[in-house]
């Protein structure tokens, strides 16, 4: 039976093959991970994708009851929901693993990062294409909402919390609610190779407003202050022309 789930397919990586990167990728974007075993024993976001990876074959192959059964012993496990109809690429990991929903439609691209509590959410009742589609190397910063069939474009940071209703261009940053993009991602990979985790070093737009506003009403202030300066001497040296012009008459 295992020979048979890792036998690889002719569309692509067989099962064991894409859980060994699963488990490889972990190293690499959790510097907490020291080595494989305390990974596959302990690591519940990497017991989610396992589950995954078996429970999508079985669906793929028809045995959908036994599918939606060992997600849902996935999801006792890890309280990861991941719907076994739902396509994810190679070197999938969430971090933290847990509150994360990833609906039946959802598409996600190869070298994806999730935070604990993520949805992958669907917006409609409508059959078809009800859930977003992540391309490649995206980052979901924790809790972040994602709703409806829109994409989030290769290499795209999600901030925590942020609620994504509308497409987000490839490499941007988009925080808020409703989500709104903010700046273009200027470096994706650290200088060791290694995916740049610094989620957290978010631009702050309101912040960035009052800062000008501030720099602005100083700056007018400043320029109030000189102005006043100058009409005081003119008008200082108004009066005692005046004054001398008395005198030579009388």
């Amino acid at each position: 039976m295992l020979a048979l789930l890792c036998r690889a397919s002719n569309n692509g990586p067989g099962l064991c093959r894409l859980i060994r990167e699963d488990i490889a990728c972990v190293k690499q974007r959790d510097p907490a991970a020291r080595f494989t075993l305390e990974i596959v024993l302990t690591y519940p976001g990497v017991h989610a994708v396992v589950s995954y990876r078996v429970a999508n074959l079985l669906w793929r192959r028809g045995a959908r009851f036994l599918a939606r059964l060992l997600s849902w012993l996935g999801r006792l496990v890890s309280n990861v929901d991941i719907h076994p109809g739902a396509t994810i690429g190679r070197r999938f990991f969430i971090d933290h693993g847990a509150g994360v929903v990833i609906g039946e439609t959802a598409e996600v691209g190869d070298d994806v990062t999730l935070y604990h509590g993520v949805t992958l959410g669907g917006t409609s009742w409508s059959p078809g294409k009800r859930h977003p589609t992540i391309e490649d190397g995206v980052l979901v910063g924790a809790g972040a909402k994602i709703l409806g069939p829109i994409t989030v474009g290769k290499g795209a940071r999600i901030g925590a919390d942020s609620v994504v209703i509308e497409a987000v261009p490839p490499g941007m940053t988009v925080i808020g609610i409703p989500g709104k993009v903010v700046r273009t991602l200027r470096k994706r990979h650290a200088s060791d190779g290694r995916i740049n985790l610094e989620h957290h070093l978010m631009p702050d737009p309101v912040g960035d407003a009052i800062a000008a506003l501030i720099d602005r009403i100083e700056f007018l202030e400043a320029r109030l202050a000189h102005t006043q300066h100058r009409l005081s001497a003119h008008l200082t040296l108004g009066a005692d022309g005046a004054s001398s012009n008395e005198k030579a008459t009388a």
